[in-house]
């Protein structure tokens, strides 16, 4: 009898696809509920009804139970295709010291609580980055992963686009009616609804606007399905170089006017949302983003001058407009980020072995920060947090992996002539530069997906590396 089981070959690719495609709806799940920072978890009140469910964020403790499964499922894949590690031993060994001087650090820690929160964040980060290298990181079988994380990423630009238009402007009146109201217009189960959501607070016995939330709705900066507006920007900064690369590649077969309106949305959808965000850093960064871009493509050197001068013009020109009222009033966030990092190296020096213990960066600042600083719980730079919760040698291992996988990926993908590759690549760049002002290594939505992607870059990079440069 003729033997009708599928080739070994094509067996594997599928597994491999189903899974990819599995793992993409896991980092959409990610995207759509976990984009708050692990050690402000306590912060997320659970959904009580199927309505929060779907309407609100979930507690980010909650994805760590839906992480190992993955897990082994990609180790039997890994171990049944037989994958080997590409390239050099760096690329697996920086990561697994890097995560195994958080374990001693953690034996050092001022809070335990605060610093096991960040351990399951940390091993999450080293998990999806050896997935991506392992299983996910072939040309097949990363479009699958791509479905649901790009479905979610789209989903978190229109709700972003959503906010600023409808969501944000019917809270503010909703809000300043009932504050001149005395809100005897609003049902009895909306108004318990809003002091569930934090919107009402009662205070002295009298129900009143949060100042909090009106400030912050006031302000008009989205913030999408995250919890902070810089969040929403690095994930833009992440996922719409991709995005914009399988807009105008994967819409070849289209007729001109779908495709010409699939390229226009994304651009929108992306540009829009970085506005919108208020991120400063995010807007520059992606700048220079789109200035590699260009000195990327296929034009004269002269032409690409032009263009990356029109691209500054025009970049600075809406940065100066944007954030006009910001400067005048003092650049407070500036001046504060500056106290976070001062405070971080004096924390390093302190303790310069082992730092105070992953995820506790806010436990020492409380007690050095400047009077007139507002309090932090992060640093707001990844690589300093590093410096200062895990000591110098975990902030050594976390920049020479980070530094490295960059240089050797952009590398590559820049010889490669592969669109997907570097694509990948300005989006990881971003994303890691942004790490500089910000602390997207504790937002499980970001730091899976990026590093993820990060694997998956360095074995598609290391793959074409070994057959040699792309041509065409």
């Amino acid at each position: 009898m003729a033997n009708l089981s599928p080739p070994g070959g094509a067996r594997d690719g599928a597994r491999g696809a189903i899974y990819a495609l599995l793992f993409g709806l896991f980092l959409g799940l990610a995207i759509w509920k976990f984009g708050n920072p692990v050690i402000l978890d306590q912060k997320i009140i659970p959904p009580a009804s199927f309505a929060e469910v779907l309407a609100d964020a979930w507690p980010t403790h909650w994805i760590n139970w839906l992480l190992p499964p993955f897990v082994l499922a990609g180790g039997w894949l890994a171990l049944s295709n037989r994958s080997r590690w590409p390239g050099t031993r760096w690329r697996w060994l920086l990561p697994l010291l890097w995560f195994g001087w958080q374990l001693l650090s953690a034996t050092h820690s001022v809070d335990a609580f605060l610093t096991t929160t960040a351990l399951w964040q940390f091993g999450g980060c080293v998990a999806c980055y050896f997935i991506g290298v392992l299983v996910l990181g072939r040309e097949r079988v990363l479009p699958w992963l791509l479905i649901g994380v790009l479905a979610a990423f789209t989903f978190c630009l229109v709700r972003a686009v959503d906010q600023r238009l409808f969501e944000f402007p019917e809270s503010r009146r909703m809000l300043v009616e009932g504050e001149h109201t005395g809100w005897t217009n609003f049902p009895p189960e909306m108004l318990l609804e809003m002091k569930r959501n934090g919107m009402v607070i009662t205070t002295n016995g009298t129900d009143v606007a949060n100042p909090a939330i009106l400030a912050r709705i006031t302000k008009n900066r989205v913030m999408g399905t995250f919890v902070y507006p810089n969040a929403l920007a690095g994930a833009i900064l992440l996922l719409l170089p991709v995005s914009l690369a399988l807009a105008f590649n994967s819409t070849r077969p289209l007729k001109p006017p779908i495709r010409g309106a699939v390229i226009a949305m994304t651009c929108l959808l992306g540009g829009l949302g970085l506005f919108w965000s208020g991120s400063k850093a995010g807007w520059l960064i992606g700048m220079a983003l789109a200035g590699i871009w260009l000195f990327r493509l296929n034009w004269s050197t002269r032409f690409k001058w032009a263009m990356l001068t029109t691209v500054l013009l025009v970049g600075f020109a809406v940065f100066a407009v944007r954030f006009h009222n910001y400067f005048t009033t003092g650049a407070t966030s500036v001046g504060a980020r500056f106290d976070y990092w001062r405070a971080a190296v004096q924390t390093t020096r302190d303790s310069p072995l082992f730092g105070t213990g992953p995820g506790t960066f806010q436990r020492p600042y409380a007690h050095i920060k400047s009077p007139d600083t507002e309090m932090a719980r992060l640093t707001h730079n990844d690589y300093l947090e590093q410096f200062s919760d895990s000591g110098i040698p975990g902030g050594i291992c976390y920049a020479a992996w980070i530094g490295l996988a960059l240089l050797t990926a952009g590398q590559r993908a820049w010889r490669s002539g592969d669109y997907l590759q570097f694509s990948l690549f300005l989006g990881l760049l971003g994303w890691f530069a942004q790490g500089l002002v910000e602390f997207s290594l504790y937002v499980p939505a970001l730091a899976w997906t990026a590093f993820t992607l990060l694997g998956c870059l360095l074995r598609m990079s290391a793959n074409q590396f070994d057959k040699g440069p792309a041509t065409g």
